[in-house]
């Protein structure tokens, strides 16, 4: 049996994960951390599972009292990278969905954890199809060097470009020739027109109601064009992804940055 702790647990990511948790037979839940309800338990909550998990509004008092094997983090880029570390800390393997990491973030806590042998993962999405979408376009670049990025996520998305958009982007350059797109002498008649540029690829935010997560890649060549595209309806998409990096980072004794690299 899996004991986990879940951070954010009132988010709409976190509540389809407490789901998970209730409804995965090898898991249980010991605790969640929440900015609000310290003391109640989880049932209390409006829209909960009966999961009599009490709620605490501190990750460390959390992991001082609880005996958890992982952490679910579904909060903000600046709560993750605190909570990441105490887990470790604590002999906790963390799980963390949000983005925001630096590479300096990902090679410190890397080394972290190797030193502390636990694993930990850091996904900036969850959604399997996504992952597959990101594996393809990387293969795809090896053949078409012109290639741009749109995203789109629902209006209330803190970070622009996503960190599904730039982990693209990374994967693209590991095997794409650093090209300048468009013609030479193009000229923004608004600034931010072409989007933001990574070696020459352009990458477009878009931020609407409506939306939840959805990303197109678009390549063109001589005569021919390929778009790789991936759409999450609703968050229930994000649930197996997640179920995975908890079987995944109790395997590993490093940190896994990307659920890709846990798809070989």
């Amino acid at each position: 049996m899996t004991s986990i702790i879940i951070a954010g647990p009132r988010g709409k990511m976190g509540k389809e994960a407490v789901h998970l948790v209730h409804e995965t037979e090898e898991f249980e839940l010991a605790a969640a951390v929440d900015s609000r309800n310290a003391g109640k338990k989880l049932r209390d909550l409006a829209g909960m599972p009966e999961e009599t998990a009490l709620i605490y509004d501190d990750m460390q008092t959390c992991l001082e009292e609880t005996e958890a094997d992982v952490l679910i983090d579904l909060t903000t880029p600046e709560a993750g990278k605190k909570h990441l570390e105490l887990a470790l800390d604590y002999y906790v393997r963390p799980v963390v969905g949000t983005t925001g990491f630096s590479n300096e973030d990902i090679q410190r806590l890397r080394q972290k954890s190797e030193e502390k042998e636990m694993g930990a993962v850091i996904a900036p999405n969850f959604a399997v199809g996504a992952i597959l979408m990101m594996k393809l376009s990387q293969m795809a670049a090896r053949y078409f060097s012109d290639v741009e990025i749109i995203e789109m996520h629902h209006d209330n998305k803190l970070d622009a470009p996503s960190g599904t958009a730039s982990k693209t982007a990374d994967m693209i350059n590991e095997v794409r020739t650093p090209k300048r797109q468009g013609h030479p002498d193009e000229k923004e008649e608004q600034t931010g027109a072409r989007g933001a540029e990574t070696d020459g690829m352009r990458i477009h935010s878009v931020r609407l109601p409506g939306l939840v997560a959805h990303q197109e890649v678009l390549f063109g060549g001589a005569g021919q064009s390929l778009k790789i595209r991936h759409d999450s309806y609703n968050r229930q998409s994000f649930m197996p992804g997640v179920k995975l990096a908890v079987e995944s980072v109790l395997q590993v004794k490093t940190l896994v940055y990307g659920l890709e690299n846990l798809m070989e």
